[in-house]
């Protein structure tokens, strides 16, 4: 999916589950995430060796879910006296972010969930095509819809 999409979906989910548009904020900032990791294809001396690394371990949703949960740990247990809540709210939104980039490269390709070597996914369509660009859209119209009939 491109980055762009990601942003869109990301932000408009965090926004539907939180009405926080603080918290869409810090998930944008983590869409873009697992791939800043790998790297700049374009920048790569050999495209193909960095596309077969692509969706590998930046798409592991594992080291996301440990660094949410350290950081409701650490959060409630030492920083809490220190009133440090809203720094860990932007790591944990940023990892949620991550997350759902995880989740919509997962309906466009194959991502690993549980081991780095297994990957599973669905590829409903062809990044950068017009298809996701429609799905993006209807899946942003479908959150509207369920966050103004009071659903959500």
């Amino acid at each position: 999916m491109k980055w762009i999409n990601h942003q869109i979906l990301t932000g408009v989910a965090v926004y539907t589950a939180t009405g926080s548009l603080l918290f869409a904020a810090y998930g944008m900032a983590g869409a873009v995430l697992p791939d800043k990791m790998e790297g700049n294809p374009r920048n790569a001396k050999n495209y193909w060796h960095w596309r077969s690394r692509h969706r590998g371990w930046s798409h592991w949703p594992v080291p996301y879910l440990f660094v949410i949960a350290f950081l409701l740990v650490v959060d409630r247990r030492s920083l809490a006296a220190m009133d440090m809540w809203d720094m860990s709210l932007i790591g944990i939104y940023m990892m949620i972010g991550a997350l759902l980039h995880i989740l919509e490269d997962a309906i466009c390709g194959k991502v690993p969930l549980l081991q780095l070597s297994k990957k599973i996914g669905i590829r409903l369509f062809v990044v950068g095509s017009f298809t996701e660009y429609f799905f993006c859209i209807a899946a942003v119209l479908c959150m509207y819809m369920l966050k103004e009939s009071g659903f959500l």
